[in-house]
């Protein structure tokens, strides 16, 4: 067995606490490294993503791109340029072109990595930081599947590269509590949670900024926000592709492992979280750990498994799976501000559209004033408050108006902000954009914690144990009949047939 290879350099300082730079600054001069450099994430986002923040004046001032992959699929240096060029210039938002990218292009660099073969990743580290001048920071991306994290990790520990190091760990973060627990444990015995950012791209879109904003900069939205004035929640994630021939990934996950645990509820904690004191990242966290702490358990019962027609016949996929393509499931929190409000979240395989929307329904008045008939055209619809992920993302609320003429019949409204019509589009970031800037800043205030996590497959246990069996739907449509019961009385913002 090849002994493991020295530390990159064996005389950096200690910082086990890694504070968070102050906002508004710039990162500090890095050497990133992107394990999976070779896969398709890296292709699409990670390479053009940083390309983007280059673009944007965001990236250090100094700094290097370090690629990895096993020694069987390395490339050498020119290689992994030109790999990161048609990454560019089929996904990326800025042509690969011009001084900047003559700058990026010469920041990258390749080096392969075994577990038991991690010397090129070491020789290319430590001359990627020799490059750059003085002690940068690491920052290493785990963009590979979740069986090769803890080698990987472990990699880093044992070579010593992870001295000082900040680490990203894609999703999911195991499939239930004890592989939760399992895979926690082999990342802090190499890194301490303030260096560990699970990264969740939902957390890093510009719209997830504007819940904040929206419920705590604004006096006309926070005191609805709550069980007296909001009836129900939606949290609604449908997906127009199917799984795109990734049978050996979906076959052991599915949609509520891939989906709801990993983003939708990270969006609920947002959604539900008390003020926090200060907008800090410890702040953020601990607020929405509490959200998480007051969700009761999830009951069988209130969920709705589901599998498009065709799923099975998928090339590598069981004749016999149980696999859900869909999920529909009614969370409730117990405590002050959410007691009875249900919070209905789906997301799906193969659906009619593809969306990202958080619909809050607002209570009708006491009152019941108007006649029936008057509201027969709004086709039982009430007051919403719609914020749609979509990047760049919007904010609408919808409420009924007189239409015009001389009789009372109401009619639905609305009042629109859209981050596309208000602002220069231009200065927006995509979320992984987003949150590779706050991993090099050190602000994890939009990453998971670990304890976070943890509570949030302690939650699924029951639903983990005793699923209900899988309902077939048609590709195309919104999932099975069968959801509607989950959000009765009420009824689901998608499809709306206005849009």
């Amino acid at each position: 067995m090849t002994q493991p290879a020295q530390p990159a350099q064996s005389a950096r300082p200690t910082q086990s606490a890694q504070p968070a730079q102050a906002p508004g600054s710039s990162p500090a001069d890095h050497v990133i490294v992107l394990f999976g450099a070779t896969g398709d994430l890296a292709r699409r986002k990670l390479l053009p993503g940083l390309f983007h923040l280059a673009m944007a004046g965001l990236m250090p001032r100094r700094y290097r791109i370090v690629g990895s992959a096993p020694a069987a699929v390395a490339l050498s240096d020119q290689d992994f340029r030109a790999h990161a060029r048609q990454a560019v210039k089929e996904f990326g938002r800025s042509r690969p072109e011009g001084p900047v990218w003559q700058e990026f292009e010469s920041a990258l660099s390749f080096g392969s990595a075994d577990p038991e073969a991690p010397e090129p990743l070491v020789e290319a580290v430590r001359a990627a930081e020799q490059a750059v001048g003085g002690t940068p920071r690491r920052l290493f991306h785990l963009a590979v599947p979740p069986v090769a994290f803890a080698s990987m990790v472990e990699l880093l520990g044992a070579t010593g590269l992870a001295q000082d190091a900040r680490v990203i760990v894609e999703k999911p973060f195991g499939t239930d509590l004890a592989s939760a627990r399992a895979l926690n444990a082999t990342i802090h015995a190499v890194f301490d949670e303030s260096r560990v950012f699970r990264i969740d791209h939902f957390l890093g879109k510009e719209a997830v900024d504007n819940i904040l904003a929206l419920r705590f900069a604004n006096g006309l939205f926070e005191p609805l926000w709550n069980r007296e004035h909001i009836s129900h929640v939606q949290i609604d994630v449908p997906e127009k592709i199917d799984i795109q021939g990734r049978a050996h990934f979906f076959e052991g996950t599915g949609t509520f492992r891939d989906m709801i645990v990993t983003h939708l509820f990270q969006l609920l904690g947002f959604v539900a979280m008390e003020p926090p004191v200060v907008l800090d990242a410890q702040s953020l966290r601990d607020e929405q750990v509490k959200v998480f702490r007051s969700m009761r358990p999830l009951d069988p019962a209130h969920v709705v498994r589901g599998q498009y027609t065709g799923y099975r016949a998928e090339p590598g996929v069981d004749p016999a799976s149980d696999t859900e393509t869909f999920a529909a499931l009614r969370v409730e929190i117990d405590n002050w501000r959410w007691a009875g409000v249900p919070f209905i979240l789906r997301s799906g395989k193969a659906l009619a559209e593809g969306r990202h929307v958080v619909t809050l329904g607002l209570r009708e008045p006491v009152l019941g004033m108007f006649p029936l008939n008057a509201r027969a055209a709004v086709d039982g619809r009430g007051n919403e408050l719609v914020i749609d992920f979509a990047d760049p993302g919007s904010v609408t609320a919808r409420f009924l108006v007189k239409e015009p003429g001389p009789f009372m019949r109401l009619a639905e409204a609305d009042m629109a902000f859209g981050y596309r019509s208000s602002f220069t589009a231009d200065n927006s970031l995509e979320g992984y954009e987003h949150l590779l800037l706050e991993a090099m800043l050190g602000d994890q205030s939009f990453f998971t914690r670990s304890d976070g996590i943890e509570r949030l497959w302690e939650i699924s246990a029951p639903l983990l144990d005793a699923p209900p069996p899988v309902e077939p739907y048609a590709p195309g449509t919104w999932g099975p009949d069968s959801i509607d019961a989950l959000v009765a009385p009420h009824r689901w913002h998608l499809p709306d047939r206005r849009q």
